[in-house]
């Protein structure tokens, strides 16, 4: 079961169909399959791992890579551009690669962003990589070498996903040709995509929900779909309105960020079949703000890295207020008490717990990691708190794990307090999420300070953009005499989540 073989079939059927507009150009189904193969000689050339970096721009070409990898029987490693080039390198290294498929605006992108760590940035990625394969430094006219793609077997590993690790390092989402076929099956059987829908592809494609719902799906599918790298509000607006998108798929912050449009109507928004809303919970201030003034009911949808991603989806004939909607198609869900794991009844907050084709084989080389992640029984277990009601529609009401959701990005607390307690003045430190209808989860953190040590809490936050992205950095650090703990000494996190909503 190959991921790439339906894509390609696509592609060749209708080959000169355009299906990808980015911001540079537009792409015709064959022009999709040309890259992809001169890509593949490049790296077929210069590459001898199981493993294929891919560190490019949301754009016609990250799926040209990821083709590129499939078909030289790779496992492709999207990677997080917006990562440090420490975060990255780590996980470069970690995934075993020789190889990363990039751009030059790419690197430059990081350099800006890190202008401190200029000459570290590329020095960083080739340290461990070796090997940049440059696309813009190819030739890619001429035909390329034909090839016959690589079959893959339903359990062979398609993608390394990194997300946020309890111990504060990325770990790898092992996700097998099978989990991603699957889910791809599922959405479509679930909401009947066909070739006349245009998708607006606003999320980073190096994110599960931009990589499977806005990049593998309308490929698989037939749809085109529109990309743009940058998240500019009146771009995406008038992208949606110039291509008559009939899907947008974001985040609750971005839905926040187009409600600030000054200009944009009702009619732009008018050819919209689909417009979800996922990866964070959506503020009740962005919903009515969408319904009141466009017109528009945001749905909102479910799911995690480990299952590929999706596991609920909200349809607008089914919607509820606060709900993320059914289960997929062959996706099983559980709501069980976290103490005991019995079955809770309808109605009743507990651990969500799932299982279907589309869960993940496990953590890259974390077997420990991987046999905590499942129940007895098999269920994935979520770390999140649900319950589902008597129709089996699925809320979210809280988080068991101490996990954040920062703009729809995985943050681990102890990821960041291990570089606030690097800091000269810091004795020791604890973070928290708390909610802002705006924007979201933001983490905020409080600290201890050594004895003698002044406090600039602007100098702290810029000791974190140093070491952390920039969405892990704290919003705000407060200081306390002493860190609430219990009778072992632990930090007691829901005395500090009390403090930092006593003082949003």
């Amino acid at each position: 079961m190959s991921v790439h073989w339906p894509i390609i079939r696509q592609l060749l059927s209708s080959p000169r169909r355009e299906v990808i507009v980015d911001d540079r150009r537009a792409f015709r189904a064959i022009e999709i399959l040309i890259g992809a193969l001169h890509i593949a000689e490049e790296v077929s050339r210069r590459s001898k791992s199981r493993t294929l970096g891919v560190l490019l721009p949301t754009s016609g070409v990250f799926p040209m890579a990821l083709l590129a990898g499939w078909m030289l029987g790779r496992t492709v490693v999207p990677l997080n551009y917006l990562l440090k080039p420490d975060e990255l390198a780590f996980v470069i290294d970690d995934c075993e690669t020789d190889c990363v498929v990039t751009v030059e605006p790419m690197l430059e992108f990081l350099r800006s962003s890190h202008k401190e760590e200029a000459a570290a940035t590329p020095t960083a990625l080739a340290k461990v990589a070796q090997n940049l394969v440059r696309l813009d430094a190819m030739d890619f006219s001429g035909a390329p070498a034909l090839r016959w793609p690589a079959h893959a077997h339903a359990d062979d590993l398609a993608l390394l996903l990194y997300t946020s690790g309890t111990s504060g390092r990325p770990k790898g989402v092992m996700l097998s040709h099978g989990n991603i076929g699957a889910n791809i099956a599922q959405i479509r059987e679930w909401v009947r995509f066909t070739r006349d829908d245009v998708l607006a592809g606003v999320l980073p494609q190096f994110h599960t929900f931009g990589l499977t719902a806005l990049t593998l799906l309308p490929l698989t599918a037939g749809c085109k779909v529109v990309y743009t790298a940058r998240f500019v509000p009146a771009k995406i607006v008038q992208l949606i309105r110039q291509h008559r998108a009939t899907a947008l798929i974001a985040i609750p912050s971005m839905y926040n960020a187009l409600l600030q449009v000054k200009n944009a109507t009702a009619e732009d928004f008018a050819s919209l079949r689909y417009t979800v809303s996922g990866g964070e919970p959506l503020p009740a201030a962005v919903f009515d703000g969408f319904r009141e003034r466009f017109g528009v009911t945001l749905n909102e949808g479910y799911g995690l890295t480990e299952t590929a991603p999706v596991t609920n989806w909200c349809r607008p004939h089914e919607w509820r207020r606060h709900s993320v909607g059914r289960a997929l198609p062959r996706v099983i869900e559980r709501i069980v008490d976290p103490e005991t794991g019995r079955d809770l009844p309808p109605g009743r907050d507990g651990e969500v717990r799932i299982k279907g084709p589309n869960v993940m084989r496990g953590y890259f080389k974390r077997p420990e990691e991987t046999a905590a992640a499942f129940d007895d029984h098999g269920f994935l277990r979520t770390g999140d708190i649900g319950r589902l009601d008597e129709d089996g529609h699925l809320y979210i009401t809280g988080r068991l794990k101490e996990m954040l959701i920062v703009g729809g990005e995985n943050v681990f607390p102890r990821e960041i307090e291990e570089v606030l307690n690097r800091h000269p003045g810091i004795k020791e430190s604890g973070v928290v999420g708390v909610m802002d209808d705006i924007r979201g989860e933001l983490p905020v953190a409080f600290v201890e300070l050594r004895e003698g040590a002044a406090f600039d809490e602007r100098d702290v936050q810029r000791h974190c953009r140093e070491h952390l992205a920039g969405y892990k950095v704290p919003r705000h650090v407060r200081v306390l005499e002493a860190l609430p703990r219990n009778p072992t000494g632990k930090v007691m996190r829901r005395e500090l989540k009390k403090l930092a909503a006593e003082g949003n």
